[in-house]
């Protein structure tokens, strides 16, 4: 049976990935991650099928038990890992492709206001293979590229192309397809301290050049 196939395939992609998995029966009962990831096959078979209350109502119970939060209309890929899953949060639109790890957590979490259109894409699209590490927000209608990671802590706002690492608030590329990326100019970096100091640079290119005159 297909559903028997999906639970040997996910406790066997954990024994791969995280290294204190010691045993198959170890990993069935122990891992919250995983019973959140197969309770949420229940949730979103109803909430496709109009039973939205139902699968909401059961989601949260697999939330208090788990601590991992997933909305039922999100959309997961084959062997998703949410390793110590504590924290996990996956909004309502976000997608999520095979053989993606996330650790403690994370948020696929959504921008705009309550007003906006409910029917909108508004959280993000994860393509296959993506590690996102704990404690990182991936926010908005924004796709991570196949085989990209995500460092802890980090906060992604923009789209993040394939084969790429991310690090940072808000996150800009350091590594993409196996090279360094060297960011030379702070443009290219948007937050707050980047801002400052193209201000400061700015300021101090015109005291010079008035002193020059």
């Amino acid at each position: 049976m297909e559903w028997l196939d999906r639970i040997h395939e996910d406790i066997g992609s954990v024994m791969q990935r995280d290294p204190a998995a010691q045993s198959a029966l170890q990993v069935l009962l122990c891992s919250p991650g995983l019973h959140a990831v197969w309770n949420h096959q229940l949730h979103h078979w109803l909430w496709l099928r109009g039973w939205r209350l139902t699968a909401r109502i059961l989601s949260q119970i697999t939330r208090f038990w788990t601590g991992v939060e997933i909305h039922p209309g999100a959309v997961l890929g084959r062997r998703l890992m949410i390793d110590h899953g504590m924290g996990v949060v996956i909004g309502e639109t976000a997608v999520v492709g095979n053989d993606v790890t996330l650790y403690q957590g994370v948020t696929l979490g959504g921008t705009g206001s309550v007003s906006d259109n409910a029917s909108r894409k508004r959280h993000p699209t994860l393509c296959d293979c993506v590690f996102v590490g704990n404690n990182a927000n991936i926010l908005g209608n924004i796709t991570m590229g196949q085989n990209s990671r995500v460092g802890a802590g980090s906060v992604v706002l923009r789209d993040v192309p394939p084969n790429s690492t991310v690090v940072g608030v808000p996150a800009h590329i350091i590594y993409r397809n196996g090279q360094r990326v060297l960011i030379t100019d702070p443009h290219e970096v948007k937050d707050p301290l980047s801002d400052a100091l193209i201000a400061l640079s700015e300021r101090v290119e015109r005291l010079e050049s008035g002193a020059g005159g």
